[in-house]
């Protein structure tokens, strides 16, 4: 029932907005907003970027006022270490999360998909907690959430494989890390995602993360050497590389599969 109404809650308003639109350049139109709305790239390229130049800095009371806009750990309790940590697996976990995953929704659905996918997400992110506050309402929002990244994350993944000799690293130790780590992750799309970076970043993530709501031991992901500061900016420049990568895969899939269907006929 609690699942129900979840869907209800992120399906009705974004079929009512879609079947409002009736002209193509309307549509057109309300797609580009609805990209727009829902991409997340920029605000986290900035956001983990903030992080970490203010390690960097030795500023870590800014970096702990900063930390919020990238997760919900508790950053009073991180060292410098932890932020960078926290920060690098909030730009793997959020690449997918906030570009790839959206784009693929509105590849699959257009204008409904992008909302429908986001209004999931920001669900998850508001009450799919661990916590006994959320218990009816969370666990519900958070399966759904783990059903629709799914694919997404995976392609996350793959991309960030693919593009590791671009931020210094290799693809062999990006494919180890996801084939060996990530399994382990609470998450069945998150832990992907975090692997494949961490592998491909030649670093090593998880341990020791702490919530307002409690605290969880994660396993660790790759075999590299601990993170510091410099990791951010190759982890934002790595996520960059995905989000335009699954761009164009997820515009070549719109484009081309009206052309498949009339060359079919």
């Amino acid at each position: 029932m609690h699942l129900l109404t979840c869907l209800a809650l992120v399906g009705v308003p974004a079929v009512a907005i879609d079947r409002r639109v009736h002209s193509p350049t309307g549509r057109v139109l309300a797609t580009a907003l609805a990209v727009w709305a829902v991409l997340g790239g920029r605000s986290l390229a900035r956001a983990a970027s903030e992080v970490g130049s203010a390690v960097d800095s030795d500023d870590l009371a800014a970096a702990r006022v900063g930390l919020p806009s990238l997760c919900g750990r508790e950053p009073s309790f991180l060292d410098a270490d932890g932020l960078v940590r926290a920060a690098v697996e909030s730009v793997a976990e959020n690449t997918s999360d906030a570009v790839v995953a959206p784009l693929v929704w509105g590849a699959v659905a257009g204008v409904p998909g992008l909302l429908l996918y986001r209004a999931v997400n920001t669900l998850d992110a508001m009450v799919g907690h661990r916590s006994e506050r959320y218990t009816d309402f969370g666990m519900p929002a958070a399966r759904l959430d783990d059903v629709v990244n799914w694919v997404p994350a995976r392609l996350a993944a793959g991309l960030a494989v693919l593009f590791a000799p671009l931020v210094g690293g290799r693809s062999a130790d990006a494919v180890r890390a996801w084939r060996r780590d990530a399994a382990a992750h609470p998450s069945p799309n998150a832990g992907r995602v975090e692997a494949a970076f961490a592998g491909a970043l030649g670093v090593q993530l998880g341990g020791p993360v702490i919530y307002p709501y409690g605290a969880e031991n994660r396993p660790l992901l790759g075999d590299g050497r601990p993170v510091a500061a410099g990791d951010v900016a190759r982890a934002v420049q790595l996520s960059q590389l995905v989000g335009v990568a699954s761009a164009v895969l997820c515009a070549a899939a719109v484009l081309g599969v009206p052309a498949w269907r009339g060359a079919a006929r």
